[in-house]
């Protein structure tokens, strides 16, 4: 192939240029359509949000709602979407911290209960009980026997709450380990997120598959027809 003569050469790459500047562009406006889009979906179900609220409130309900899921799969964002528009004196967000030695010393799941709905309430638990099945089995909290032994009680555990008149949700969210990298990575990158990244985080994220089968095993053990 022939050089192209300066000139040519020149209005080439300004050809280039105009052609990745309306690439560009394009995609920009697909990202604002996109956000424009999803806005006006979230809006509409903030509306729902605000009926479900004062349907709560009014017959008197106890709901209690579980998000698990892997880091970085959307747990915070989704539970801020949620509760952004509606009143925290009726929906609760608990998200408990590593258990005090006192707390170590308790029943398991003892250190939850005084978090459970009181009529009129909507409680939701971003991570719950469930991690004794979870990090704490994959990172070496407790032991097998532990883990085990908590996967056996905890229908009955719930069998109880429905019985008391609590409405019991349970969400996993899951995220592929590509796009966990991404946004592990975005948190690392950006100052306003770093505060998402703790060292547990950077452990747990090299056992992708421990976590996989402490998952299905909590699924198989834990999804009973009075809480699925």
């Amino acid at each position: 192939m022939e050089p192209l003569a300066p000139r040519q050469a020149f209005i080439q790459g300004d050809r280039d240029g105009q052609e990745e500047g309306r690439e560009e562009a394009g995609n920009s406006r697909w990202r604002e359509a996109r956000a424009r889009a999803y806005e006006k979906e979230l809006a509409k179900l903030h509306v729902e949000l605000v009926k479900l609220q004062e349907w709560v409130v009014a017959k008197g309900l106890k709901v209690c709602i579980v998000f698990e899921g892997r880091d970085g799969a959307g747990k915070g964002g989704t539970i801020k979407a949620i509760t952004e528009r509606v009143s925290p004196r009726v929906f609760r967000v608990v998200a408990l911290p590593t258990p005090t030695e006192r707390e170590k010393t308790q029943m398991y799941a003892q250190r939850y209960m005084p978090h459970f709905p009181a009529a009129g309430e909507i409680v939701i638990f971003d991570r719950s009980w469930y991690n004794r099945a979870g990090v704490e089995r994959v990172m070496g909290f407790c032991s097998d026997d532990q883990a085990s032994r908590f996967l056996n009680v905890v229908p009955a555990f719930e069998k109880l709450m429905i019985e008391s008149g609590i409405i019991l949700l349970k969400y996993w969210l899951e995220v592929s380990p590509e796009e966990q990298t991404r946004r592990l990575e975005q948190r690392i990158d950006d100052g306003r997120k770093i505060w998402k990244l703790s060292p547990m985080d950077l452990k747990s994220y090299s056992r992708w598959y421990d976590y996989s089968r402490a998952r299905d095993e909590m699924f198989e053990k834990t999804d009973t027809p009075w809480a699925p």
